[in-house]
């Protein structure tokens, strides 16, 4: 799966951010921030999934060039 779905999203206990390679090399305090924002906002991710695990679901977001310029956009 790689969309948000809300019903699964709301069963998330753990999440996970994977960085595609076209990003690049981003200071370590935009990574936190880029990380904590699309997390905040999981819909606005273009390549997201999830994981069944004992407890719930693990959501796992690939952040690419897109989300980054997205959530800049989002941000103003």
């Amino acid at each position: 799966m790689d969309k948000f779905d809300p019903r699964i999203d709301s069963l998330v206990v753990e999440t996970k951010t994977v960085w595609d390679a076209a990003v690049g090399n981003l200071a370590d305090e935009d990574r936190r921030w880029v990380s904590a924002a699309i997390h905040k906002s999981p819909q606005l991710a273009s390549r997201i999934s999830y994981e069944r695990n004992h407890t719930g679901f693990t959501r796992i977001i690939n952040v690419t060039l897109e989300d980054i310029q997205r959530l800049y956009l989002s941000r103003s």
